[in-house]
This record gives structure tokens, sequence and C-alpha cells, in this order.
């Protein structure tokens, strides 16, 4: 069995964002690391590898800091990493992106592939589902739980009155969200032996996808506008200018 997990090097929820020229200025990102969805579909994908013996291929498309992300996928277990190398990640849109994700998976032969549910930078939530129609396969959105049915996986899955389990076979795509498994951290040994690991790098020639001529154009990027300051007020005299503020101000009561 060969799964595919594809990743996403992003910023890291905790580091500040800046705007430079209409733009998130990516120089200035003190901390990137890999989407936290795609961590569960990476532990997913090595529990996977220690009750069936599965190969675990970590993927990820983007410029050469991306090496760190799959560095670290090689430090916690993943048995091979492939780099699309996009240098401005950005300038294309999401079925560009999809387009080089399933012509990878296309390449090394995988017949299943776990992502994240969405990234942590764009929370477009179309890469599972977009990878999937590229390469033929059933897909399999928001798992929470996955295990091996036979030939095929058991997937636990939110419905409309509560959850369902969904039976799926190869080829299929399955993007996770967050899962009850605790995330498997690296130790030193496993750091070391993710830096001797060998990265096999492709490039959209290679892969034979046009990332030309993108549908949508990113025109501006700014932050959220700041909030005003908060009010205090203090004791019981201020009852009711509180309940007339919520009243005719918040709308809340």
């Amino acid at each position: 069995m060969d799964i595919a997990v594809l990743i996403k090097y992003v910023p890291d929820t905790t580091a500040k964002i800046s705007i430079n020229g209409d733009r998130v200025d990516e120089s200035s990102v003190s901390k990137w690391s890999i989407s936290p969805f795609d961590e569960y579909a990476l532990e997913a994908a090595l529990a996977m590898k220690e009750s069936s013996g599965a190969k675990v291929t970590a993927i990820t498309c983007g410029p050469t800091r991306s090496e760190k992300a799959l560095r670290d996928a090689a430090a916690v277990g993943a048995d091979a990493l492939v780099h699309i190398i996009i240098d401005d990640l950005v300038a294309l849109d999401s079925t560009k992106i999809q387009g080089l994700l399933a012509g990878a998976v296309k390449q090394i032969g995988a017949q299943i592939v776990f992502c994240g549910k969405q990234a942590a930078d764009t929370n477009s939530g179309s890469t599972g589902p977009g990878v999937a129609e590229l390469i033929g396969a059933a897909c399999v959105t928001n798992a929470s739980e996955i295990s091996s049915d036979g030939d095929g996986f058991n997937v636990l899955r939110p419905a409309s009155s509560g959850s369902e389990r969904v039976n799926v076979g190869a080829p299929c795509v399955v993007a996770f969200d967050k899962t009850t498994s605790e995330l498997r951290r690296p130790n030193v040994k496993g750091i070391m032996m993710a830096k001797k690991k060998p990265i096999e790098s492709m490039d959209s020639g290679a892969l034979g996808v046009d990332v030309s001529g993108s549908a949508a154009i990113i025109n501006s990027q700014s932050p959220p506008p700041e909030k005003s300051p908060g009010q205090m007020f203090d004791g019981a005299d201020s009852v009711s200018e509180v309940v007339q503020k919520l009243r005719n101000e918040a709308k809340v009561i």
C-alpha cells in the first residue's frame, strides 16, 4: 500500500502577518510550519504504516523553504519526499496547484492520497476534492477517524444527523479534520536521519502541467481594520447605561 500525503508549508498560526505592497510580506514571517490539518493526515498515514506496512510519501508544492516541511515529515516517519518547486505559489490559483499535486501523485503511482481538509493560510478546502477529480478517485472529506477495512478504508466523518461511517476503496483521496490521535513529534535521531533523506524534485514542465493563465488573480491583501477601543463600566450605577448600549448599540437584547 502506497500512501501519498499532501502537505503545505504555511505561516505558523502564531506568527504575525504583515502586508507590504498589497501582498503578504512572506519575508517577514518569523515561523513556518506544516498546515495543522495536514499534520493529522500525515499522522493517519504513519499509523497505517505501522499497522499494515504502508509506504508513506510526503509531497509538497512551493518555494525552497518548503523543503523544511518535507524534512519534518521525514523526521516522524515519512519514507519518501517529493518537492514540486514553485517559487511564487500565491501566483497560482487552486486548480493549477491541484494539477501539480495530481501530476506528482500519478508520477509516483500512489492510489491512496491523504491531505488536510483545508490549508491554514487560504482555508479554501478545495485541494482534496480537486486532486480526486483529476486522478479519477473517490473523495471523503472532513475525516476524523480512519481504519483499514480489507481492500479499503472505513472513514468516520460528520453528517447532518451526527456522524457517519463511509467505506471507500482505492483509488481514493481522504481529507482530514482534526482527529483524536496524538501527533508524533520528531526526536533527535529522526531529525538527523531526515537531514540525509533524499528529496525528489519536480517542476511543472516535468509534470506536464501548464501553470500559466491562472483564473484567479489576487489584486490586493490587507489586514482587518483595527477594533475600536473597549469601554469599561464600574459599579451598580452604570447598569442602566450598559443595558442601554447593549439594547441600542450592540442590539443583543
